[in-house]
């Protein structure tokens, strides 16, 4: 299954902060990504934060069509949360209010995934 890496620039001295902001967080009830007609795009089957001075990375393991599991991520109120929380520690704004916006900065912070090995699935 692919995995994307999302970066977040954060303030550096803000970590505590920062990983405060994701605890307790609302997993959606299934990782099911629907498409526009209700079909399934996507499937989430499994996200971690990792965090480090200023820097903050979400990785995303998911199979199916990335930019509808962004669009997806977008509407969750869980993430909306994440989102509105991280902004006060966040060095550079992320137009993240609106599906649209999200869906850019989703894209804009994606890591270049440069090698991805793993056991064979039956």
């Amino acid at each position: 299954m692919p995995f994307a890496a999302i970066t977040y620039d954060i303030r550096a001295g803000c970590e505590d902060e920062v990983a405060e902001v994701f605890t307790g967080f609302r997993r959606v009830g299934s990782p099911s990504v629907p498409d526009s007609s209700g079909r399934e795009a996507a499937r989430i089957l499994s996200t971690a934060v990792f965090l480090r001075d200023a820097t903050l990375i979400r990785v995303i393991e998911y199979e199916g069509d990335l930019d509808a599991v962004a669009r997806h991520m977008a509407a969750q109120p869980g993430v909306q949360e994440v989102e509105r929380r991280l902004k006060p520690y966040l060095n550079s704004p992320r137009d993240t209010d609106t599906v649209e916006g999200f869906v850019r900065t989703f894209r804009a912070g994606l890591l270049r995934c440069v090698s991805q090995i793993g056991v064979p699935r039956d």
